[in-house]
C-alpha cells in the first residue's frame, strides 16, 4: 500500500478529531462577520468549499480567494488561511501583509514553521499531517474542523455522521468503470464544487489524467460536449433536475452517491491512488510537485 492510501484510510478517524477540536477554538469566524478564506492549490479548493458552506448557513458574507490573488482593497472583519505546510510564500506574504490590520486565523499542520507568527490565532491539526506530497487527509480534517465549527446547519450533516459515511468509501470497491474510462469530469453545486475541483486536482496530480471540474449547472453549457461513451461525469451531491438524463443520453457514466460529499471525495482519492498504480506511477512522489510552494 502507498503511503496516500494509507494516510487516505485514516480520514474518518481524522474528522471525528477536528470536530473535537473545533469545539473548543476561540479563532473561528463569528456569526455575522464579514470573512475572507483563502490558500494554495488544495487548500484554495477547501477555502471554497468553506466559504459557500457559511454563507449558504446565514452566518455572514463568506468569500474564497487563492492567496496568490487576494484583493487588497476589500475590508473583511476575519481572514482565514489554510496551509498544511506552514511555509507558502504566497499564504505567508498575505498573512504578514495583513497583520495589525484585520484578525487572521490559520489552519495548518506544522507548528514549527512561520505560520505560527504570521497568523493571529493557529490552529494546529498535526495528527492529520501528510508524509505524501499529494494532500487527502489534512485537507478534508480542515474543512472538517471548519464545517463542525458552522454548528447545525439545517440539511447537511454533522462531521461525527459524514465520518460514517467516510468509513464506507474507504473500504467499498470502487466501480470498474471508474478505472477504465479514459476521461473524467467532476460537478458540484454550491460548497460541493469545492469538492469537484479538488477531485479533479488530484486526479491530475496522482495520475496525470485527463480531468475537469465546473459547476453543475454549467455543465450544459459546453462542458457536457466532452461527455460520450467511456467518459465519467461524477457529480457531488444531488444532481440538479434533468442533469443525469444529459449524460446517459449522450453516452456517458454518470457517478453519484447518496453519501454526504466529503465521503465520496475519498472515493475520488481512491480512484487517483489506483489510476496512479495501474500506470507503474508512485501517487507519493507525483511529477513536477514538491510538498509545498516556496518562491524565491
Amino acid at each position: 500500500m502507498s503511503r496516500t492510501a494509507a494516510e487516505i484510510a485514516t480520514q474518518p478517524a481524522c474528522w471525528r478529531r477536528a470536530a473535537q477540536a473545533a469545539a473548543s477554538f476561540e479563532g473561528l469566524p463569528q456569526p455575522g462577520e464579514r470573512v475572507a478564506v483563502t490558500g494554495c492549490g488544495t487548500s484554495w479548493f477547501m477555502a471554497i468549499a468553506y466559504a459557500a458552506l457559511r454563507e449558504a448557513a446565514g452566518l455572514g458574507e463568506t468569500d474564497a480567494f487563492a492567496s496568490s490573488e487576494f484583493p487588497a482593497g476589500r475590508s473583511y472583519d476575519r481572514v482565514v488561511a489554510i496551509t498544511r505546510s506552514g511555509t507558502t510564500t504566497e499564504v505567508l506574504e498575505l498573512l504578514y501583509a495583513l497583520k495589525g490590520k484585520v484578525p487572521t486565523v490559520a489552519l495548518t499542520a506544522d507548528p514549527k514553521t512561520p505560520v505560527m507568527d504570521a497568523a493571529d490565532a493557529v490552529a494546529v491539526l498535526d495528527w492529520a499531517d501528510e508524509e505524501s506530497v499529494v494532500q487527502t487527509r489534512f485537507a478534508t480534517t480542515a474543512l472538517a474542523f471548519l464545517r463542525a465549527g458552522l454548528g447545525d446547519v439545517p440539511g447537511l450533516k454533522p462531521v461525527e455522521k459524514a465520518a460514517l459515511d467516510a468509513e464506507l468509501a474507504v473500504d467499498e470497491p470502487l466501480p470498474e468503470a471508474l478505472a477504465a474510462a479514459e476521461q473524467w469530469t467532476f460537478l458540484g453545486r454550491g460548497w460541493t464544487y469545492g469538492l469537484a475541483l479538488e477531485a479533479a486536482l488530484k486526479m491530475r496530480e496522482a495520475a496525470g489524467a485527463w480531468t475537469e471540474a465546473y459547476p453543475a449547472m454549467e455543465y450544459r453549457h459546453g462542458p457536457i460536449s466532452i461527455t460520450a461513451p467511456g467518459r465519467v461525469t461524477w457529480i457531488f451531491g444531488a444532481p440538479p433536475e434533468g442533469l443525469a438524463a444529459d449524460v446517459t443520453g449522450v453516452g456517458g457514466t454518470l457517478i453519484t452517491s447518496p453519501a454526504d460529499p466529503m465521503a465520496d471525495l475519498i472515493r475520488a482519492q481512491r480512484l487517483a491512488v489506483t489510476l496512479a498504480e495501474s500506470q507503474g506511477q508512485d501517487p507519493d512522489r507525483p511529477r513536477n510537485l514538491t510538498r509545498s510552494v516556496i518562491l524565491g
